[in-house]
């Protein structure tokens, strides 16, 4: 039994967290959820090749814009210092505001999606670059981004999809709850070309932020297929975790799909991953923008949350890098206490 399945079992205990967000958490045993990377490594997408897991990442103040990390068991990480992604973003953009990277492989290579400020609209727009390789150079010369939704407060967290026959699908968020443009937000999809560069038909919206605990912002959209059906993951409210609140609102949510195009209903009992300060399950703020992923036959998810002090206070301005095994129940996903670094063989 390799390592990383060990821990599997160790920590596979499932779990569901559901309620309206209240401050005093689940019945866990204590620290339910611990950091597998304590640095700032907030969207964090994860990628199986060759045997290691790559991790990609929004900018968070240096000079990369697609920060990397890297692991052989999914539990020790470490930085590939020094490396970008992407270290030439394409005409329209402007550095130092490269979020949410996710990584899409093709038979011709692999395309990066990333959101990123566009030069002359002063919005977030969602890219594609290309490379070879999984480690990049990641590259592309467009004039202009591949979606993005002016009228609308501009668009952000693109994330790719590949159902069971093949066919591709393109998820994105309408960024309407930038100060500027106040409107609302929904989750959009549109089918795209098999190379996945190029969007195609109409984009059709899925869920909008019409519920208490969404607040003004629904996000970072990640569809999955389950054996009976489609989830789409989902995570809202404000991502901050600012001074005057106890805990951040931030949170994780789904709804259930009749397809990957829809029609979607959100779940009653959202949000199914949110902060708490618990004597019994420890400290948890602000989770959120989760990515779903395979890994030697388990499912996972990943997120991130923020640092915070023993005391569950905010520690710093990091929000650092969480998995844990995802199962399900029926159509209800499951989610297990998270991996933890002090398990390594």
């Amino acid at each position: 039994m390799s390592g990383l399945s060990a821990r599997i079992l160790g920590f596979a205990v499932a779990l569901t967290l559901t309620g309206s967000g209240s401050a005093q958490g689940p019945q866990l045993d204590r620290n339910a959820f611990v950091p597998v990377f304590s640095v700032d490594f907030p969207d964090p997408f994860i990628f199986e090749h060759q045997g290691r897991f790559l991790a990609y990442a929004t900018n968070s103040g240096g000079s990369n814009n697609v920060q990397m990390a890297q692991s052989s068991n999914l539990v020790d990480w470490r930085r590939i210092d020094g490396h970008d992604a992407m270290p030439a973003l394409p005409p329209w953009a402007r550095e130092g505001y490269t979020w949410a990277p996710e990584l899409l492989r093709t038979d011709s290579g692999y395309v990066l999606y990333f959101s990123a400020r566009h030069r002359e609209r002063g919005v977030q727009c969602v890219g594609a670059a290309t490379a070879a390789d999984p480690m990049g150079p990641f590259t592309s010369s467009a004039a202009e981004p591949l979606v993005c939704q002016y009228e609308l407060g501009g668009t952000i967290d693109g994330s790719p999809f590949r159902d069971a026959d093949g066919q591709l699908y393109f998820y994105y968020k309408n960024d309407g709850n930038n100060p500027r443009f106040r409107k609302p937000t929904d989750l959009f999809v549109q089918r795209l070309s098999p190379d996945g560069l190029n969007l195609l038909g109409e984009p059709v919206a899925l869920l909008r932020n019409d519920t208490d605990w969404e607040a003004h912002v629904i996000e970072a959209p990640t569809m999955v297929r389950r054996s009976d059906g489609y989830t789409l993951f989902f995570s809202a409210n404000h991502f901050g975790w600012e001074a005057d609140q106890r805990l951040s609102r931030y949170a994780i949510g789904y709804a259930d799909c009749e397809g990957p195009m829809g029609p979607c209903t959100d779940a009653p009992a959202n949000p199914i991953l949110y902060s708490y300060n618990s004597r019994e399950a420890g400290c948890l703020s602000g989770p959120g923008h989760q990515m779903i992923f395979d890994a030697r036959g388990r499912s996972f998810i990943a997120f991130h949350a923020w640092a915070a002090t023993p005391s569950c206070r905010k520690a710093d301005a990091r929000r650092y890098l969480y998995i844990s095994p995802l199962g399900w129940r029926g159509s209800v996903p499951q989610i297990a206490v998270s991996l933890r670094p002090d398990s390594a063989d």
